[in-house]
């Protein structure tokens, strides 16, 4: 944080190099042109082992996990979520060719974290499902000097890590953070959504009439925030405004008015000085669950932003939980580069009672600022604004 003739006056804060290890490729520019050819890692799965009921996800097999991680360490003794997310981050730190010392952080943000070591025959010890145990495995892989902070706030975490990242640094806590993302596709996942009746065995349609269900999905997302413009890579954006806010309405439920959405992303436009009408793109929740979609049109209709390009990734890499906002807004990054708004996959009728504007196909448009939205159980809520950088403007 700076003062300017006694003013105080915010620490700019930039997301830089990036990492998506997905379904749908394991590095973000692989990611980004498998979604330009209308790819889509959902599946089909006949894993009675996992669920009784066939189920569609998105998942990367434990072979394409192992093979990549043994390029970094070997066969070490890790879970599947501990390599994914090694290998994500440590493409990051790569890029990023900074030190890891005492002004540089680290967040972890996942929903359920090794909660798969807690089946049978897992081959790890009851306390590796400990998240402050995912905090040191990671921490110490790569020597950070500071502890993790492993943060885990149902499916808005990774958007909120974000929001924290640029505090530490606004403070002066912290020079650099490193941001990763995960979780997986368990068991335990799949019977909790399967007991809401909310799982589908058909991709996922986000804001469509003919929803059937969300799908799940697994993926390791890593990014850099910064204050440092020399760290900055090609797609970098500017952090403008953020805010979370709880609705407190019900345990899985929404609110019915978008109560929580609606103030978060209104707190978020005054941080960033921004109007609704100077939103360029709305990169939104949309998880394909009837009251979901309804809430989050509600809040957008609030707003006046009904008219808004806007999409649902859900399509491309099912609901990938603590990961998804981080996992999202990366993919936003790309967009912003290439000035395209991809289409919301599995999207054809509007299924919700107000308008908003769901990109059906992939369009060139000038981007400038884009708004990233996540919501949650236990009606938390979460919405950062994103900006171009100038050097970057096309």
């Amino acid at each position: 944080m700076e003062t300017e003739n006694g003013i105080v006056k915010m620490t700019k804060t930039f997301l830089s190099y990036n990492n998506i290890f997905s379904s749908l490729g394991l590095d973000s520019e692989t990611v980004i042109e498998n979604m330009l050819q209308g790819k889509t890692g959902l599946k089909k799965y006949e894993d009675t082992s996992l669920l009784p009921v066939p189920f569609c996800a998105s998942r990367v097999s434990s072979e394409t996990v192992n093979e990549q991680f043994n390029k970094i360490a070997g066969a070490s003794k890790f879970t599947k979520l501990e390599k994914m997310l090694i290998a994500s981050l440590n493409e990051v730190v790569k890029a990023s060719n900074i030190s890891l010392n005492e002004k540089v952080g680290l967040i972890i943000s996942t929903t359920k974290g090794n909660i798969d070591v807690l089946e049978k025959n897992s081959g790890f010890p009851e306390s590796r499902a400990y998240l402050s145990e995912l905090g040191k495995t990671i921490q110490n892989f790569f020597g950070f000097k500071n502890e993790a902070i492993v943060l885990s706030n149902a499916c808005i975490s990774g958007v909120l890590a974000i929001s924290v990242a640029k505090r530490f640094i606004s403070e002066g806590k912290y020079d650099h953070v490193f941001i990763t993302s995960g979780d997986l596709v368990s068991k335990f996942i799949l019977s909790g959504f399967n007991s809401f009746q909310a799982l589908s065995d058909e991709p996922c349609k986000p804001y469509d009439k003919n929803r059937v269900g969300i799908n799940l999905g697994e993926v390791a997302a890593s990014v850099l925030v910064t204050s440092e413009e020399n760290k900055l890579s090609t797609e970098a954006i500017e952090i403008l405004g953020d805010s979370t806010c709880n609705d407190a309405n019900h345990i899985s439920g929404p609110s019915r008015t978008g109560e929580g959405l609606y103030r978060s992303i209104k707190a978020a436009l005054n941080e960033a000085n921004l109007t609704a009408s100077q939103i360029d793109y709305i990169s939104a929740h949309g998880t394909a669950t009837l009251f979901n979609d309804e809430m989050e049109a509600i809040a957008f209709n609030r707003l006046g932003m009904e008219k808004v390009p806007l999409n649902s990734l859900k399509g491309y890499f099912g609901h990938t939980l603590g990961a998804s906002g981080l996992l999202e807004t990366i993919v936003g990054m790309h967009f912003m580069e290439r000035n395209v708004l991809f289409y919301s996959k599995g999207f054809s009728d509007l299924g919700v009672s107000k308008e908003i504007n769901v990109i059906k196909e992939n369009e060139s448009k000038k981007l400038h600022i884009f708004l990233k939205t996540a919501s949650g159980f236990g009606g938390c809520n979460s919405a950062v604004i994103f900006k171009k950088q100038t050097t970057n403007l096309k």
